[in-house]
């Protein structure tokens, strides 16, 4: 098998589309779940055991495939250089991490095998990989970042002034209590923004509760409105793609 032939397979895409893509990927996405099992448990079966092997042994294959091939991805970019960033670039970076501990190159202290677990769970970033429906939502999100950048940026600015008014709103003994720092504020205006409210801290004034109410009217359209974007936008990529096809 050519070096070509194996990239087109590894690196999936609608022009060079074929039977063994579509197997690769899907073997992958099964091993991804596979290797995320146990970690949905306390405590690790054999069975546990043999899932992180086979995955492993696979995501190192995966790994190593797609660094040898890293210069038929940037065919005018030389291939030394290619070579050299390739293990440099963010899905490689994570592929690495997840790899590593089940390699044991870590300790075995309590803190470290947190560190181990958190790592692994990396891999379901893999399926930003392998997910073409996923690639397509990235896609959507890279095209409307301007959009969604401003968006975010206005809703940061209204979780700001929202909870520096209510800390100083909220300055009696009781609403003190409540919003004793900051942070607590700013916790509140998150939550309270985003429609979430988990009703663990609340304003007591009238005047605290008052902006309450602005602030989750306000969240429902920060919410919606990045939403109907990223919907129109998604739907024009799925019409391309069939226009390609």
């Amino acid at each position: 098998m050519s070096r070509e032939t194996l990239f087109h397979i590894i690196e999936y895409d609608d022009a060079h589309r074929s039977r063994w893509s579509t197997v690769y990927d899907v073997a992958m996405l099964v091993l991804i779940v596979m290797s995320i099992v146990p970690l949905m448990f306390r405590t690790q079966t054999p069975l546990f055991v043999w899932f992180d092997q086979v995955s492993v042994a696979a995501f190192m294959l995966d790994y190593l495939l797609r660094w040898s091939t890293a210069d038929l991805k940037h065919p005018r970019q030389s291939r030394l250089l290619s070579f050299a960033t390739y293990p440099l670039t963010p899905m490689a970076i994570m592929d690495i991490l997840s790899i590593l501990p089940s390699l044991g190159v870590f300790g075995r202290s309590l803190k470290v095998l947190r560190m181990v677990r958190l790592l692994k769970t990396l891999r379901l970033f893999k399926f930003l990989r392998y997910s073409r429906q996923i690639q397509v939502l990235v896609r959507v999100l890279k095209k409307e970042r301007k959009i969604l950048l401003t968006v975010m940026g206005i809703a940061v600015a209204y979780i700001f002034v929202t909870a520096l008014i209510m800390f100083n709103v909220e300055s009696t003994a009781e609403g003190a209590a409540v919003f004793s720092t900051f942070f607590d504020a700013l916790y509140w205006a998150t939550t309270t923004l985003t429609t979430v409210g988990y009703g663990d801290i609340s304003p007591v004034s009238s005047v605290g509760r008052f902006i309450s109410m602005l602030s989750s009217l306000f969240g429902v359209a920060v919410i919606a409105l990045p939403s109907g974007v990223i919907t129109a936008s998604y739907l024009d990529e799925l019409r391309e793609q069939k226009k390609a096809s």
